[in-house]
């Protein structure tokens, strides 16, 4: 989980910004953006990198790689200060307030213009569970296809940015869009609550209406939803309806597009069966409840997003998908393959778990293994001390056995090597005793420096 910490954003400058920024443009062609690289683009005077890179590295903003070269790359929280940075440079945000909630691929903030007047600010995450890669092999990205999740999440806000923008003007219920900037989508806040939160409804029928005929309606100008259930749906105490969350749209031109629209249709007919006991005869079929008026794709294309970058951005995603499931298998490979001591560990592991689940059992063992360490302690002193008695009288015979076994010629190699440990043992005495010596030798010209330099100063005063 990506925990966004504005309170470093006080504390960083310009040049730790330029650093990030720098980042940012290596990634396009890099995973892992070489420090030399980054000096580069950067263009900071007098060593400035360093520091700066340090500085973001503190605080999480990037994150450091060496297993090929030296090299960095944005983290979330990096991505999400240089949008915030660009959006407080434009007059859209001044302050940013606590977290509203947190989706499956983002996070919604609260947050405050220079006018005082409050919004809500999405955070796209792609990609959330960890900082994934799509290859790890190859670090030279040749083709935009090739990008990060980093990437995935600005084509997300981008859609979802374009899609709302359409829509508002055409006069759809959706919020009204205030700025984007790479993966964050500044928005009008949505008064109301999400409908799986709703337990009951003064008119259920009335509201399933509503939401059928908003799903044709979004078909009759050429759009598919594709997310269209209780969690995507705000409803207000007057029943009013706002839709929310757009990256999942797509054309009715989409070779899956009826599928996609009966599954919404679907999602709200069961909703409304299962938590309302509402349940209505026939459900609309696309292209014949459905009668196509206008195509808003041209509209959404002016704002940046075409179809190039929808397929660029699905090929994208199951590219992800496809690598991340590859590199599970391969750790359930390395898993099973493990050494027979690995499962030892693991047992062990099973027994800490069940003993910090059985505290009485724990303190059981613990008791028992503190008396027998009582009573082998005992023991091993009696034996400790008929073994100091009898060590010196056994150590010249044991010497002597040995000594008396070996033949003429081990016997005299065997006394060589204790000559020479002996010889060893002396010489690091007397190295150590020499070293000794020169410290002292050392510290004491040192002090009669010191003294020369006191006395020469008193002179001259």
């Amino acid at each position: 989980m990506v925990k966004l910490n504005i309170s470093v954003f006080r504390y960083l400058e310009p040049s730790d910004f330029r650093i990030l920024t720098a980042i940012e443009m290596g990634m396009k062609n890099h995973e892992i953006v070489p420090t030399q690289l980054i000096n580069t683009l950067a263009k900071l005077r007098y060593g400035g990198t360093l520091k700066a890179i340090q500085t973001v590295h503190k605080h999480k903003l990037v994150f450091h790689d060496r297993t090929k070269y030296d090299g960095y790359k944005l983290t979330y929280s990096g991505y999400d200060f240089l949008a915030l940075k660009a959006m407080m440079l434009r007059g859209s945000v001044s302050a940013l307030g606590k977290k509203l909630g947190v989706g499956k691929e983002s996070d919604i903030y609260m947050a405050v213009d220079p006018q005082n007047k409050e919004f809500v600010i999405k955070f796209h995450r792609l990609g959330r569970t960890s900082f994934r890669t799509i290859k790890r092999n190859r670090d030279y990205l040749k083709h935009r296809k090739h990008a990060s999740w980093l990437y995935l999440s600005r084509l997300a806000a981008l859609k979802e940015y374009a899609m709302m923008k359409v829509l508002y003007d055409k006069g759809f219920p959706v919020p009204m869009p205030i700025d984007l900037n790479r993966h964050c989508v500044a928005m009008q806040i949505v008064e109301g609550y999400p409908l799986e939160n709703v337990r009951e409804l003064a008119h259920p029928d009335k509201v399933y209406n509503k939401l059928i005929q908003l799903l044709i309606e979004f078909a009759n100008h050429g759009l598919i939803h594709g997310d269209f259930n209780e969690f995507n749906i705000m409803i207000n105490d007057k029943e009013k309806i706002t839709v929310i969350d757009f990256p999942q749209m797509i054309s009715t031109d989409h070779p899956n597009a009826k599928m996609y629209f009966d599954r919404d249709v679907e999602c709200i007919r069961t909703f409304f069966h299962r938590r309302f006991g509402f349940e209505k005869g026939e459900a609309p079929v696309f292209g014949v409840d459905t009668n196509p008026i206008t195509n808003l794709e041209k509209e959404i294309e002016a704002f940046g997003f075409n179809k190039q970058l929808d397929q660029e951005m699905e090929q994208l995603i199951k590219e992800q998908e496809m690598d991340e499931e590859m590199e599970n298998e391969l750790k359930e490979e390395e898993e099973s393959d493990a050494p027979p001591g690995s499962a030892s560990k693991s047992e062990t592991k099973e027994d800490r778990d069940l003993h910090s689940d059985n505290p009485n059992l724990n303190l059981e063992v613990k008791t028992s293994e503190i008396s027998e360490k009582g009573e082998d302690e005992n023991e091993n002193k009696d034996e400790d001390k008929d073994i100091d008695k009898d060590m010196d009288s056994d150590a010249g015979s044991c010497l002597d056995e040995t000594l008396s076994n070996m033949s003429r010629e081990e016997s005299e190699r065997y006394q060589g090597v204790l000559r020479h440990q002996k010889i060893i043992k002396k010489l690091k005495k007397q190295t150590a005793q020499r070293d000794r010596r020169t410290m002292k030798i050392k510290t004491a010209f040192k002090m009669k420096e010191k003294q020369k330099v006191k006395s020469e100063a008193k002179d001259f005063w």
